[in-house]
């Protein structure tokens, strides 16, 4: 019984060796870009990010800009936070990794979507203790 479980096994992952190769690089690269840029982009978040709200004056000044970079930032977002859910199973910084994708993302409700994942303790502590790592003030909530 055990032999025939071992012998699947072994022929499932000779069957698809590929697929398995590419997942692993992909799970590889996401982990080591979670690990190089997790701390960068915490400190990109203005510390009074969920109480200030101001209409941007790049928006009113450059509004074909404006688009680009909001459809560049939108690729950007999304792809951590698919990525974040892929790390929540594979090797990774899956939680920090949402929480940056939904930051840079823009859909409706998004402000008290990422105000309620922040407001975790145990998120908001390593939040702002990666921030501290970049030299920047802690993240106000109220």
């Amino acid at each position: 019984m055990e032999f025939n479980t071992l012998n699947a096994i072994i022929i499932f992952f000779e069957s698809y060796k590929v697929l398995i190769f590419w997942l692993s690089s992909i799970s590889l690269f996401i982990f080591l870009f979670s690990l190089i840029s997790m701390r960068w982009l915490a400190g990109l978040i203005p510390s009074d990010y969920f109480i200030k709200k101001d209409v941007s004056k790049f928006k009113i000044n450059n509004p074909l800009l404006w688009y680009l970079v909001l459809l560049i930032k939108n690729i950007l977002g999304y792809s951590l936070i698919i990525g974040g859910i892929m790390m929540l199973v594979l090797p990774g910084q899956g939680l920090f990794t949402i929480i940056i994708g939904l930051m840079l993302s823009n859909y409706p409700g998004k402000y008290y979507i990422e105000k309620r994942f922040v407001e975790i303790p145990a998120v908001f502590k390593s939040i702002n203790w990666l921030r501290a790592k970049s030299n920047k003030p802690p993240i106000i909530l109220k």
